[in-house]
């Protein structure tokens, strides 16, 4: 033993720490398996969030095709399109919209996305398909290159026909990948590539029609794109052409899988908070029984400093060993996202180790470990030497440990930091950790007040067995809040994303009643309105509504167009030293840059509800003043008020109008909805297209009825909403396998926080159960006892759990999602009885070993 008045060193304390841990290495290494889990979830979505960002940048230039893309929902006018022909040394030209394509061989008809292509585009990566030339050769004929999907889905093959618009077109070849290309955005809308030179023979570029107009350029000095992009971006922005370069593809692109990432590693951490408060509890328990040991070395003359380090680096190397382990399992488990989200990438990714997210790893798990089990740990510097003497003695303590308030501190801080990190926004990060803690402190409290209803309520003349097994709920050392917290925390985790899936299905399976529409036509001319719908009656189907819909732009609101408002800006960002933006209250300049499409009617829709003002249906007058209703997020957008005037560009007549009326848009009812609705009176004799909408019984009636449509009116265009809700349940299936996945690690640490707590307080839980051995208690009445408390145990930590859930999920149904919130009582019971089963049978498999052996023997074991 070192002289007490020099000190210890560290080889002794290592020393130490490693005597110690013979014993209970067992027990020490499963609670610190509580942070693997939560280690492996986060490695994998770290490795898999920097496999992704490589791969991106490898493959830029083939997600874009091009080193600059403009587009435009307009034809070009004679200024822009001499700029247009003085770009880069190669162009090529696109021209895509929704239209229907109808198979001849077999009469099946789908909405599709037709890009008329014209050039060598794309200039980086190919058209991929089969035969491999069809990219190439389908601009050399009337030939069209059709989705791989598509063809499978309607059996059609190479040299077959399709018709588009009032044009047959012979398949040149299956297209299998396209750039920017994913499986979700083939499955909603599949390609189908015609040349451009055929274009307008298909009669499908009216009045209407919405087309997007495409270019794209390659440059022999690529160095020079993004300086050109800034020296034509005031062009460019006069008339509404967007562009796309090659650095801005990999940004765009980036940015949106670094959403997905920055969920999957906070759902990845919740899971390792929830292994560290097992490492927290674990530990005060460790601690505690440890009490008689640090007692001794205290009276052998160690300082409390050197004691506290003792266990300290126990609890660093465990950590370790933990986080090594989660690291190892991470980067095993970053295999299986990449082939569950193969359909929403654009590109190939490619697996392999990421050691800046294996360092991330390992080091999240040492210092979570650590930080998790210091307020149990910072207690050892209170333990006395006649704790040695004294069992009963209790070292007098301040009512406020600074050091632990400390360290409480620093775990907020340290939750805020992480979530900072993932989502890069002040605010966001606030209401995560807000969200935390909240949630942290409401399960705490339930619990507490669901153990003090439990033990107010148990009667007298309840049976022994059921008094002792509530009893033991509040038996010194018990885990019950702990648990509680930990697996009620998992519970909810999982309730909720269950709950949220449940909301999102339903709000998208509305049309799926007698009385809903699930099939719309549009792009149907003034001129093929009455045909239409007698086409309809005809094979018996509803006209359940006809809509008008009319092309229109933002001249100007309150007499200032977009010119004034950019001058005005200048002016004012002039004034202010062009420091940061000034935010102003009114019109903004987005309010002009885009066509609207809007409608008449003289009575508001069952989907619509006036908030503010009046609403007027008619314009009986010529010179009466026009009141337009807007729908009141797209106001509050535009910056507007009632009583504002904004006059419209009506393909070129202005008409003067007045804001009337504001009204709540229920954008979930399957039927047309606007932002702008317009009185009668007034957009009558305007050019437009109209919207029909029925209700189709089956596949067979829409199938005849979608191909009586196209040969009939081949430019009209249907939406079948029935098969859009597959591909979105497809798509929600997808998701929800992935969130599942992610929450999975939640269920399964808290699972084994469960097991981990159970046998670190075993010591005393022995002690009990051996005493009632030696009293006369049967296995069968301790085994009684054990299933009683956590069957308790389960219930309380579940029911705590889902009424989190459910309150959760209602904020955000109603919050959020604006829509009603009516879970099923069938998987709420179900989730409750699971959960509540599987802590009962941990518990119970925990005392097998007092059950099967004489008590003497556990107690000489124990000694």
């Amino acid at each position: 033993m070192p002289n007490q008045n020099k000190g210890v060193s560290f080889n002794w304390i290592l020393k130490m720490a490693w005597r110690d841990s013979r014993k209970n290495r067992s027990r020490l290494l499963l609670f610190i398996s509580s942070i693997v889990l939560g280690i492996a979830a986060l490695v994998a979505v770290y490795s898999f969030r920097d496999n992704l960002e490589k791969d991106i940048d490898n493959q830029a230039k083939s997600l874009a095709g091009a080193d600059l893309i403009l587009d435009s929902r307009k034809m070009p006018e004679k200024e822009m399109q001499a700029l247009l022909d003085t770009l880069g040394e190669e162009r090529s030209t696109e021209r895509s919209f929704a239209s229907m394509i109808y198979f001849i061989k077999n009469q099946g008809s789908r909405l599709v996305q037709v890009r008329a292509l014209e050039g060598k585009y794309p200039y980086y990566g190919t058209l991929e398909t089969k035969p491999l030339n069809a990219g190439k050769d389908f601009q050399n004929g009337r030939t069209a290159l059709v989705d791989k999907t598509l063809m499978l889905q309607y059996e059609a093959n190479v040299g077959d026909s399709i018709k588009i618009g009032a044009l047959n077109f012979k398949i040149e070849g299956a297209l299998i990948e396209a750039p920017g290309q994913t499986g979700i955005t083939s499955s909603i809308a599949p390609v189908v590539y015609i040349p451009l030179k055929y274009l307008e023979e298909t009669g499908l570029t009216k009045i209407g029609s919405r087309i997007q107009y495409k270019y794209y350029y390659k440059f022999s000095r690529t160095s020079i794109v993004d300086q050109l992009v800034k020296k034509i971006e005031p062009q460019l922005k006069k008339a509404d052409y967007g562009y796309e370069t090659i650095a801005s593809t990999k940004e765009n692109t980036g940015r949106s899988f670094r959403d997905l990432s920055r969920f999957l590693a906070l759902a990845g951490f919740i899971a390792l908070l929830l292994g560290c408060i097992g490492v927290g509890s674990a530990i005060n328990v460790y601690i505690k029984e440890k009490l008689s040991a640090i007692a001794t070395l205290r009276c052998l003359g160690v300082k409390a400093k050197d004691a506290f380090l003792i266990f300290l680096v126990q609890i660093f190397f465990l950590g370790l060993i933990g986080a090594i382990l989660g690291t190892a399992l991470g980067t095993a488990v970053q295999f299986i996202l990449p082939a569950v989200l193969k359909d929403f990438l654009p590109v190939a990714i490619t697996i392999q180790l990421s050691w800046p997210a294996i360092l991330q790893g390992i080091s999240l798990g040492v210092i979570i470990s650590v930080l998790f089990a210091l307020p149990s740990l910072l207690s050892v510097r209170k333990i006395s030497p006649l704790n040695a003497l004294r069992a009963s003695y209790e070292a007098p303590e301040n009512a406020v440990d600074p050091l632990k308030w400390l360290v409480y501190g620093l775990i907020v801080l340290f939750i805020f930091g992480f979530t900072y990190l993932q989502m890069n926004r002040w605010t966001q990060a606030i209401a995560f950790t807000g969200s935390i803690v909240i949630a942290f402190l409401l399960l705490f409290a339930i619990s507490r007040l669901l153990m003090w209803l439990v033990r107010k309520s148990i009667p007298s003349s309840m049976g022994y067995l059921w008094r002792q097994g509530f009893a033991n709920l509040y038996r010194p050392q018990n885990q019950t809040l702990m648990l509680t917290v930990s697996i009620g925390l998992s519970t909810a985790f999982i309730g909720t994303l269950f709950f949220i899936q449940g909301i999102l299905i339903k709000s998208v399976t509305l049309s799926s009643g007698k009385n809903q529409p699930n099939m719309v036509l549009f792009d149907i001319q003034s001129n093929q309105e009455a045909a239409v719908a007698k086409l309809t009656k005809d094979y018996h189907l509803p006209v359940m509504a006809q809509v008008p819909v009319v092309t229109v732009r933002i001249a100007s609101i309150n007499g200032k167009s977009a010119e004034d408002l950019a001058k005005a800006d200048s002016l004012l960002n002039a004034k202010n030293g062009n420091k940061e933006k000034t935010e102003t209250k009114g019109p903004s300049q987005s309010a002009f840059r885009n066509e609207l499409r809007v409608t008449f009617q003289d009575t508001l829709t069952s989907a619509e509800k006036i908030t503010e003002g009046k609403w007027e249906g008619k314009v009986a007058k010529p010179n009466d003043p026009v009141y337009v209703s807007i729908e009141e997020n797209y106001a509050a957008r535009l910056g507007v008020k009632i009583g504002d005037k904004i006059t419209f560009d009506v393909q070129g007549v202005p008409i003067s109008t007045v804001v009337g009326s504001f009204r709540a848009v229920n954008w979930n009812r399957m039927q047309t909805n606007f932002r702008i609705v317009f009185p009668t009176g007034v957009l009558e004799e305007a050019p437009q297209f109209h919207v029909l909408m029925t209700h189709v019984p089956n596949q067979q009636v829409s199938a005849k009825y979608q191909g009586a449509v196209v040969r009939t009116f081949p430019n009209v265009s249907l939406i079948d909403l029935g098969l859009i809700l597959k591909v979105l349940d497809q798509l929600l299936s997808k998701i929800g396998f992935v969130i599942r996945f992610m929450a999975a690690f939640s269920m399964a640490t808290g699972w084994i926080v469960l097991i981990a707590s159970v046998l670190t307080s075993k010591n005393q839980r022995l002690k009990e159960s051996i005493l009632l051995r030696t009293l006369g208690a049967s296995r069968k009445q301790i085994l009684t006892i054990n299933a009683l408390e956590y069957l308790f145990l389960g219930a309380i930590a579940s029911g705590t759990g889902l009424i989190l859930a459910l309150a959760g999920s209602w904020a955000l149904a109603q919050f959020s999602f604006e829509s009603a919130f009516s879970p099923t009582l069938l998987p709420i019971l179900l989730l409750f009885v699971i959960i509540t089963l599987l802590v009962t049978a941990t518990g119970v498999f925990s005392s097998r070993k007092v059950l099967n052996r004489p008590p003497l023997e556990i107690l000489r074991e124990e000694t």
